[in-house]
């Protein structure tokens, strides 16, 4: 088979070395040669100039009747490296080296049977191959050299497969329980990878599940190691099975190597991220961590400290002994120790910067560590925990070593200067002086951009420091060599720069890139300077002496721009074509470029004879029809489970909803649905409908699309038979003037306007029936007749649903949530789901059913598991906030049961919940 390894570094020697890769018999390193010698001597590789066919033609020396141990081994040597580097060996190559090594077991050197162990792993045999050296190996496996045990055991178990597994498996089995650690080891690393990589292998490495007990028992540290690690492998996927042998293994200090220990500690603390402790209840295990914490090996202390920080809803009071022991380690003669504890501190100052506030003294020792890491995780936690009076101090050290670290670190540096001036504004010069002098060293884009984003912050934050930073800014453009951050500062101080006290000095900073830049800044400038102009009426003579001279730019851009703007502050009729001195400038257009591009369309392609208006560009944004079948797609991907992110409905309706008049006395829009297709897309009408929930009324939007261009539909309406629907009546119904014409339109839309009689919620099933004003148009002329005839066009039901009246609400603390509710509103049931794949699938389906959003990452189960907690909330029409925790089991037969408890801030809310269920 190809063989293409990953490249790996090449290897440097001596140039003896390199003369001896190609004569076998010579010394690996000539005799009496000293290691220091070796700096004074050119540096090249041993393997310089190896030909994959000279090494092939040498590898026939394994078929010679006296084997030379120290030439097989060079030339194993040669072939590794081709491999490593990336060699593609042919299907005959490999298999022709592949019998060759196997001949090599004659010979009973131990170094060159290592090397042979290797060259098989590497070349991985087909499963006709693998017959021919597997008696080999498993004599080795039996053989009384304990090296020979477990190295064949590594490389059996990388070459085989499930069916030859069974045949060897009482051989690794007793393996395992051997005496000798290395034989133990191996045969527990071998089964590990063998349950992890090998199709078919996992059901037979759980059948060694006493044995693999046996070996956690150990007394040595790694043979304990592996057994735990396989042990979880195993068992992984069964919750209750992992909280058993937690249990089991935290109490009497079964496990005693320290390496054992941080995999205990890793599998406890994963454990009680899943568990949902009862309110006033202490954490299962926490007690375990706690006892960790006093551990006499360090990475154990560490990994316990870490995740006890990293625990969900951590208190202040579970972070104590964490936090003393993480300061212990600030002090550590070791920078691992060291970086390690500053490292856990800085993430922890994210969420708790006063639990970390004591550690403020020994961290600022650690900003003059010789290590940059370590001391810039350091300064960047004293910026989150440190106080006011000590901002200028901390400034004054950042300064001594921000040269010397990456751009990386730097950035970091800059966001937690950014929190820092959020949390003291009256600090703003200090960190401004900063900020603006490492802006003037050198630096990658990505650092400049932060730096560049938290002036502007700053700036739009705190109104005092507004002149400051636009001073800067002006600084370091003149000497910026990034396009991208020079318009955006361009572009702020034409909006910003006039609303100084003294707003000429900011125009020769603005000149002067139209003089110096490229195009593209300089087209940025000279919109600079126009909305100067329109803002200061003082300045715009001046301005547009500056403007004129842009006239004659090289580039189209800014001499289009140029004429624009002198056009638009200069004469009077100009100005009051295009919106007014300043209007259009200062402020821009109303409009986005779809609008602007498909009023331009109309117009060239009817009649010339008025002139274009700017006035006829309608305001609100365009949404074409594809767009809007891609973001209906979008939210039903979402919806169904897929990786599409899809966007809030509500947020691309409410603009235009609370534009119309008729709709101000129906108060706030609670939320919108997902459009639904009334008619197949290749017909002649396109309708889709969108339902919007007021807190007593129900809005359904009709989008429609007319795909026939020899006919035009006028007073375009929708009838909705609620005649069998005692708690829905019609109010009102908008229609619409003229149906769009065109697959590429923007479809057109009429609404109709439905009260909920007292405020009911119920589910319905709706008939609709299209009405318009049909009017055929002459194919010669394009012109529509005067008179048409009435129409009617029978469309799909709609469904009004349960789920209509509840959208997702997100719940950053579902258990804080939970509390607050109380327990008044609180009521709970059991149902029976059915048969099931899975809870997977019934967790999704319940999910779409309620219409809920999940909360703490619930709505992923575990692979294979038998029971678990759904955690969902949703807000009610009429702003009733809903919380509910679904507790799901699955039995053998695949049939799922379910306990669901809800709570809401109105016993209204929690009834409704279950009786979404009781009616699915």
């Amino acid at each position: 088979p190809s063989l293409q390894p990953p490249p790996r570094p090449r290897l440097r020697a001596t140039t003896t070395m390199a003369a001896n890769a190609q004569d076998s018999h010579a010394p690996l390193r000539p005799e009496g040669k000293k290691d220091e010698d070796k700096d004074e001597e050119t540096e090249y590789s041993p393997f310089y100039g190896i030909e994959k066919g000279l090494v092939l033609q040498e590898s026939r020396c394994f078929h010679d009747p006296q084997i030379d141990p120290r030439r097989c081994q060079q030339v194993i040597t040669k072939l590794l490296y081709l491999l490593c580097q990336g060699e593609t060996f042919t299907r005959v190559e490999a298999t022709e080296v592949f019998f060759a090594v196997t001949k090599l077991f004659q010979n009973t050197d131990v170094n060159l049977r290592r090397m042979v162990y290797l060259i098989i792993k590497e070349l991985s045999p087909s499963s006709e191959e693998v017959i021919i050296v597997t008696s080999s190996l498993m004599k080795d496996m039996n053989a009384k050299i304990d090296l020979y045990r477990s190295n064949a055991l590594r490389v059996l178990c990388h070459i085989i497969d499930a069916t030859l597994l069974q045949q060897i498996e009482r051989y690794i089995k007793q393996a395992i329980v051997d005496k000798n650690s290395a034989v133990a080891s191996a045969a527990l690393v071998s089964g590990f990878q063998l349950y992890c990589n090998t199709p078919g292998a996992a059901d037979v490495v759980k059948r060694w599940g006493s044995e693999i007990s046996e070996a956690v028992q150990s007394k040595n540290s790694l043979v304990q190691f592996h057994g735990l690690a396989l042990l979880h492998a195993i068992r992984q996927n069964d919750r209750l099975a992992i909280s058993k042998m937690v249990t089991s293994l935290t109490r009497g200090g079964a496990v005693r190597s320290p390496l054992a220990q941080c995999l205990l500690v890793r599998y406890v603390a994963r454990v009680i991220s899943e568990s949902t402790p009862q309110p006033g209840q202490e954490r299962p295990f926490y007690e375990f961590l706690e006892s960790c914490l006093r551990h006499k090996a360090e990475m154990v202390i560490f990994e316990a400290a870490r995740a006890i920080t990293e625990m969900n809803e951590v208190t202040t009071r579970e972070l104590t002994p964490a936090i003393t022991v993480l300061q212990l380690f600030l002090s550590s003669s070791k920078p691992v120790l060291r970086f390690a504890a500053v490292r856990t501190l800085n993430k922890v100052a994210m969420t708790h910067p006063m639990a970390v506030t004591n550690c403020n003294i020994d961290m600022e020792s650690l900003i003059s560590d010789s290590n940059r890491s370590i001391s810039t995780l350091a300064i960047t936690t004293l910026l989150k925990t440190g106080n006011e009076s000590s901002v200028e101090r901390l400034m004054k050290q950042i300064s001594t070593f921000m040269g010397d670290i990456q751009d990386e670190f730097k950035i970091v540096v800059v966001d937690a200067i950014k929190a820092m001036c959020i949390k003291f504004p009256s600090k703003y010069r200090a960190l401004m002086n900063f900020l603006s002098n490492i802006l003037r060293e050198e630096g990658g884009f990505e650092y400049k951009r932060a730096i560049v984003e938290a002036i502007l912050m700053i700036i739009r934050d705190i109104p005092d420091a507004k002149e400051t930073g636009l001073g800067h800014l002006c600084e370091f453009i003149e000497d910026c060599e990034f396009t991208y951050l020079s318009t955006q500062i361009l572009s702020l101080l034409g909006k910003e720069a006039p609303k100084t006290q003294d707003p000429s000095k900011y125009i020769r900073y603005i000149y002067n890139r139209v003089i110096l830049e490229n195009a593209t800044v300089r087209a940025a400038a000279v919109s600079a300077l126009a909305k100067m102009g329109a803002a200061c009426p003082d300045l715009k003579p001046r301005i547009l002496v500056l403007l004129r001279r842009t006239l004659h730019d090289t580039d189209d851009e800014v001499r289009d721009r140029a004429t624009l703007y002198l056009n638009m502050l200069g004469a009077p009729e100009e100005r009051k074509a295009l919106g007014g001195e300043g209007g259009l400038v200062a402020d821009g257009f109303p409009f986005g470029p779809a609008n602007l591009e498909q009023t331009l369309q109309k117009y060239l392609a009817g009649p010339l004879d008025a002139p274009f208006e700017l006035s006829s560009v309608p305001v609100a944004p365009v949404k074409k029809a594809e767009d809007e079948v891609k973001s209906s797609g979008a939210m039903m991907a979402a919806a169904m489970g897929g990786s599409t992110k899809a966007p809030n409905p509500k947020d691309l309706y409410e603009e235009m909803l609370n534009a119309i008049p008729e709709f101000a006395s129906l108060g706030p829009l609670q939320s919108s649905s997902m459009p639904v297709e009334l008619t197949e897309r290749d017909t002649e009408y396109v309708i889709t409908c969108v339902k919007h929930m007021y807190e007593s009324h129900v809005v359904f939007q009709y989008n429609c699309l007319n795909t026939i261009d020899e006919q035009i539909l006028e007073d375009v309406t929708v009838t909705m038979d609620l005649s069998e629907e005692p708690e829905l009546e019609e109010k009102m119904s908008l229609p619409l003037k003229v149906m769009p014409t065109g697959a590429g339109e923007t479809p057109g839309t009429t609404f109709v306007v439905v009260e909920r009689v007292d405020g009911a919620m119920p589910a319905a099933k709706v008939g609709c029936m299209l009405k318009f004003t049909t009017k055929e148009v002459d194919p010669s002329t394009g012109e529509a007749e005067e008179e048409g005839y009435a129409d009617e066009y029978q469309l799909e039901d709609v469904d009004l649903e349960y789920t209509d009246y509840v959208s997702k609400l997100s719940v950053g603390n579902f258990r804080k949530a939970w509390e607050e509710m109380g327990e008044e509103t609180e009521l709970a049931d059991e149902y029976g789901i059915g048969q099931r794949e899975g809870l997977q699938e019934a967790v999704e389906v319940l999910i779409a059913t309620l219409g809920m959003s999940p909360c703490e990452g619930t709505d992923a189960v575990p692979p294979n598991a038998r029971s678990h907690m759904a955690l969902l909330s949703g807000k009610l029409v009429g702003d009733v906030s809903l919380l509910v925790r679904l507790s799901l089991g699955i039995d053998a037969s695949s049939n799922v049961a379910m306990k669901l408890v809800a709570r809401a801030d109105s016993a209204a809310g929690s009834e409704f919940v279950h009786g979404i269920i009781a009616n699915a």
